[in-house]
């Protein structure tokens, strides 16, 4: 009763307001019906003027206005017509109707009408006064026509057709012959004023009436609702569990759902770099913006191989960037990674479930393990991924191959996946972090069987531009099984400018530059930028490794090089997207353009083969091998060798050794998402020295632009950047490495899975808010 009192209250004065609003507007609207009404009676003037006009005017010039009087008498016959009056060009008065005012003269009617109101009260009632000008001919006036010139005009016309005019014979000239004086009667204009005032009036006070009534049931029907529905809100309750508000919150929903996407888009520009990123921290960050949520990694490869070696099972790590940027968050994490297991004695160490813990002695994280018949490897691996999408994405000049076969096992493997990641959810919302081109196809899979999941898709490979995408028969396909994730990154904007571009080419899809937000059938994806990294060494780890007195001294050993020699090495897979073509081609032109160093410069290449069942793999090897051996040929000297090619897997000790024992490392890739080797160089040169040549076409050249920065395919360019790398003195060498180690030990591999699983975080929560609040508004 007390909300209905105060709603009462509201309803009078909402009332009265109205009705004062329309008297407001009466004065107005008369004003505006008069100046309506006032152009409607000068047309209607002018129009009467124009029918008397010859009539009148052949009276004037006759001499006898007396003949107008019957013509008037039948013109004010017309309801709104009250009287007519000619005058003179002089001045007067020369005939008018019987209800002209006798004091109005020619004078007095001229200047009223040319006011913007030409209104005259009289005692009848206010009459509209207007004057119009009535035309003779000159001619007619000054040589009035005879009956003997009219005789003589058929002769004048057959002599005009030879001479045309007469110039003597003037032409006949307009000229004012008296003022037509029209007197309106405004009476009419009064009656429809009044009638239209108490419509009006009328109208308003009703509509004012009605409208206050419908707000009063409305509010009162709802009142309780919104009170309800708006506290719930404030207090965040409610995410999961359905309320039924009414629909009247919809713009407070609407304000609510741009207010949090507006404090995320300035947290995030607010987020400066991070010094102190660690796995404690990532652990910290998944127990509090996640909750302790369930972390799922789904990759092809997996980060622990178990083979059968000559003294029983060995465990080794694979050669993979991948696995180097995603083992050290799995172990903060302590999730669940899913992977294709291909080591001669995977099966062997799994349990009933196909899970293993890892690391072996630490079991962290569980290790889940899907098995692929060699068909469906040959076509979803070796065919679709590596044959079709890989050499797609990097543009590396090398033709892709699409197969219907393998596009069919393609989409078999992803759907196995995707099954596997349901039975491992614990949850119906588990974080699921999809690893790279092997699934494209997988987050929109598993979308449909665990639709409040958080997907994170990391694209590890660039992005090509949309016309070097529409190569690609399934491009849709592609694209709206991407989408499926709340969150797909990449490692540079550049490659999410890419990718975004390509969205709008081939989908229709609602794409917000602003938030770097994709809308796609009424799901909404992030696709932002995570420059990943490396694990950086902690002070027990670097307090472990030997000296690097002792590293050079080993490899020296091992590959029996000279006593002073400047060692530079490179360490790849054995791909042709890594440009390692392109660098020996430059330690061939170095040797040339300087051979002064020529048994003082040394260049070890290990690479790891890799894919050798495709045979574009197998012939860049053989190639590889072949430009080797030329250049071995060229400058080898006894107890010499330039290049030393080491075509073999290299454990991450073993490697590390490499580093630290090297003067130079050499990336010089032709095309590259990240290229992690750079980093892991970096990070094991606690001594500060060592010179990094990178090519530009790597990810990261974007960060260590204190690095030799060359453009591979240009063979004079690297060659002339290994000589000055060479011959880099020490302090400079410090200086670069300085603040190349400074980089990367700051944006670390925690810092890039902690942007991420922060995003997803925030994301989750603005999740459940606007599922609360469409909720809200639909209620």
């Amino acid at each position: 009763m007390k909300t209905l009192r105060l709603q009462l209250r509201f309803l009078l004065p909402l009332a009265l307001t109205l009705v004062a609003a329309a008297y407001v507007a009466v004065p107005l609207l008369d004003q505006v019906t008069l100046r309506w009404f006032s152009r409607d009676l000068n047309s209607r003037g002018v129009l009467v003027a124009n029918a008397l006009s010859d009539s009148v005017a052949e009276a004037l010039l006759a001499g006898k206005p007396e003949r107008l009087e019957a013509l008037f008498d039948r013109t004010i016959q017309d309801e709104r017509l009250f009287a007519i009056a000619v005058c003179g060009v002089d001045g007067r008065v020369l005939q008018s109707t019987r209800a002209f005012p006798a004091d109005l003269s020619c004078a007095r009617g001229l200047e009223l009408a040319g006011r913007p109101d030409p209104r005259l009260d009289l005692a009848g009632g206010a009459v509209h006064v207007g004057v119009h000008a009535v035309m003779g001919l000159r001619q007619a006036v000054e040589e009035p026509v005879s009956p003997a010139s009219a005789a003589a005009e058929p002769a004048a016309s057959s002599s005009e057709s030879a001479a045309e005019v007469d110039p003597v014979r003037p032409s006949p000239e307009p000229v004012l012959v008296g003022r037509l004086v029209l007197l309106h009667d405004l009476s009419f204009i009064e009656k429809r004023s009044q009638d239209t005032r108490r419509y009006l009036i009328g109208f308003i006070a009703s509509l004012g009436f009605l409208i206050a009534l419908i707000t009063v049931i409305v509010a009162q029907l709802s009142w309780r609702g919104w009170v309800n529905g708006v506290r719930a809100v404030m207090r965040g309750e409610g995410l999961v569990s359905p309320l039924l508000p009414p629909p009247e919150l919809a713009p407070f929903v609407d304000d609510l759902r741009a207010s949090l996407r507006d404090l995320e888009d300035e947290y995030r520009r607010m987020q400066g770099p991070e010094v102190d990123w660690t796995g404690e921290r990532l652990r910290m960050l998944l127990h509090t913006q996640l909750r302790g949520d369930q972390v799922i990694v789904v990759s092809n490869r997996e980060p622990y191989i178990h083979e059968h070696g000559p003294d029983g099972i060995v465990v080794k790590r694979p050669a993979s960037g991948l696995v180097t940027a995603v083992e050290p968050v799995m172990r903060a994490c302590s999730g669940t990674w899913i992977a294709h297991g291909s080591g001669s004695a995977d099966r062997d160490v799994v349990d009933r479930a196909d899970r293993v813990g890892v690391p072996p002695g630490h079991q962290d994280y569980q290790l889940r393990r899907i098995w692929l018949t060699p068909e469906e490897e040959q076509g979803y691996y070796y065919g679709f991924a590596n044959e079709g999408m890989w050499p797609l994405c990097h543009v590396a000049h090398v033709r892709p191959v699409f197969r219907e076969s393998d596009w069919e096992a393609y989409k078999q493997v992803n759907q196995r996946f995707a099954d596997a990641v349901v039975a491992e959810a614990r949850s119906e919302d588990p974080v699921v972090l999809v690893q790279d081109y092997h699934f494209a196809l997988l987050p929109a899979m598993i979308r449909a069987k665990l639709p409040q999941a958080t997907i994170l898709t990391f694209w590890h490979i660039p992005w090509p531009n949309p016309e070097s995408f529409g190569i690609c028969p399934w491009r849709r396909e592609i694209l709206q099984g991407m989408l499926g994730s709340t969150i797909l990154g990449f490692h540079t904007r550049f490659h999410c400018k890419n990718f975004m571009e390509t969205v709008d080419r081939y989908l229709e899809a609602r794409i917000e530059d602003e938030h770097s937000t994709i809308s796609f059938q009424d799901k909404e994806t992030l696709v932002e930028s995570y420059p990943i990294s490396i694990e950086w060494p902690d002070e027990a780890v670097a307090a472990a490794w030997p000296p690097i007195a002792e590293c050079r001294r080993r490899v020296s050993e091992r590959l029996q090089l000279p006593a002073v020699v400047r060692l530079a090495v490179g360490i790849d897979r054995f791909d042709y997207t890594k440009g390692i073509i392109e660098r020996l081609n430059a330690v061939e032109r170095m040797l040339e353009k300087a051979p002064e160093w020529i048994g003082r410069f040394v260049f070890v290449q290990v690479a790891a083969p890799t894919r050798a069942a495709l045979d574009e793999y197998r012939s860049f090897q053989e190639r590889v091998e072949r430009i080797t051996e030329r250049i071995n040929s060229r400058f080898s000297r006894p107890g010499y060798q330039p290049i030393h090619l080491l075509a073999q897997h290299h454990e991450p000790e073993a490697v590390n050794e490499l580093f630290r024992a090297a003067d130079i490392c050499v990336v010089t890739s032709l095309h590259d998402g990240m290229n992690l080797v750079c980093k892991e160089f970096v990070a094991a040169r606690d001594d500060q020295q060592g010179v990094l040549v990178l090519s530009r076409f790597a990810g990261a050249a974007r960060e260590m632009t204190e690095a030799l920065i060359v453009n591979p395919y240009h063979v004079e360019e690297t060659a002339d950047a290994l000589l000055r790398a060479a011959l880099m003195p020490a302090a400079e060498q410090r200086e670069r490495m300085a603040s190349l180690r400074s980089t990367v030990r700051e944006f670390n591999v925690f810092r890039w899975a902690g942007r991420m699983l922060s995003d997803a975080g925030r994301w989750r929560l603005r999740a459940r808010v606007e599922a609360r609040v469409r909720r809200l508004g639909e209620g």
